[in-house]
């Protein structure tokens, strides 16, 4: 039996999270104190007190999410879960993966995902850019509503989440008519996400310019696990090469369903969502029915898995 932990990117923060497991672990907040120290701020404290719209700043979110997701596995390590066979994260659940798997210094990846979040948001000024998820098209048909679109202005797909489910980013105009496009091909919905920031497509690019000379000054190793790595579903060992791939991940497509595809070809036969929220959980099981996922956002989820 192999296993496989993924870790959620943005929109799985919520006020309030991984409290229980706090209740019953102090490594969570312990985990959280050490974020905070880097940050200069309780970032304990805004995720359990909020407000939301504080937490919801992209260069909050980035930094708890990433706590979260490392709190949740020093508890899985400390319950005695053994090594996964693999690791993976979307978007900034890759940092998470990064420092799990050992490649990545714990506070040296909270710094560097406030300052992605910072860079992400500068590089497009608010309203100008949007995020819409396409549901029922083919990827094939999503790309060709872009390509109807370009005449508006910049629009691509930016996350292959899942089978009939690829999020688009751009420019606003041409996020809007891309959806058009996509209804007129006969898309089954077509949802504008609330998301103050169009991540991974070209208008990023200067995101990833400045992101760039901060990962040449941060240490990386080989991982003790594979990390499958967003731009092409591929594991790295040389840090170069992982630099490159965290700075292409700002402005190239999330391809989550070929990340999944190739974990369950490779003989893992159990998942587990290693963070807050079960975001991923549910792409999952879009991409392969019967796939085994648990969510470990409890004590009783880890306890069950570590047991097994």
């Amino acid at each position: 039996m192999a296993l496989a932990l993924v870790f959620p990117g943005q929109g799985s923060q919520s006020v309030g999270m991984l409290a229980e497991l706090a209740a019953e672990f102090d490594t969570v907040k312990a985990t959280f104190t050490e974020a905070s120290e880097a940050l200069g701020y309780d970032l304990w404290e805004v995720a359990q007190q909020g407000p939301a719209e504080r937490l919801n700043q992209t260069e909050v979110t980035q930094p708890a999410v990433l706590t979260g997701g490392v709190a949740v596995w020093r508890v899985y390590r400390e319950l005695g879960g053994t090594m996964p066979a693999f690791m993976a994260g979307h978007s900034l659940g890759e940092y998470s993966a990064l420092v799990c798997s050992g490649s990545m210094a714990f506070t040296d990846a909270v710094k560097l995902v406030a300052a992605r979040g910072r860079f992400m948001q500068a590089a497009v000024p608010s309203g100008t850019g949007a995020m819409a998820a396409i549901i029922g098209l083919a990827d094939e048909q999503v790309a060709e509503a872009c390509g109807q679109a370009s005449e508006q202005g910049l629009v691509s797909p930016a996350n292959y989440n899942a089978p009939g489910q690829v999020v688009i980013a751009g420019e606003s105009a041409a996020v809007a008519a891309a959806g058009e496009a996509a209804k007129a091909l006969g898309a089954r919905k077509v949802m504008p996400l609330a998301v103050s920031v169009p991540s991974h497509c070209a208008l990023m690019q200067p995101a990833a310019e400045q992101l760039a000379p901060l990962l040449q000054t941060t240490a990386l190793t080989a991982p003790e696990v594979p990390v499958l790595h967003n731009v092409d579903a591929a594991a790295r060992n040389d840090a170069n090469a992982i630099r490159q791939a965290l700075t292409e991940q700002l402005y190239q497509p999330v391809r989550w369903t070929q990340t999944v595809t190739h974990l369950l070809a490779s003989d893992v036969d159990q998942l587990a969502e290693c963070g807050p929220g079960k975001v991923l959980a549910g792409l999952i099981k879009r991409i392969h029915r019967k796939a085994s996922v648990a969510c470990w956002q409890d004590a009783t989820a880890l306890r069950d898995s570590v047991s097994a």
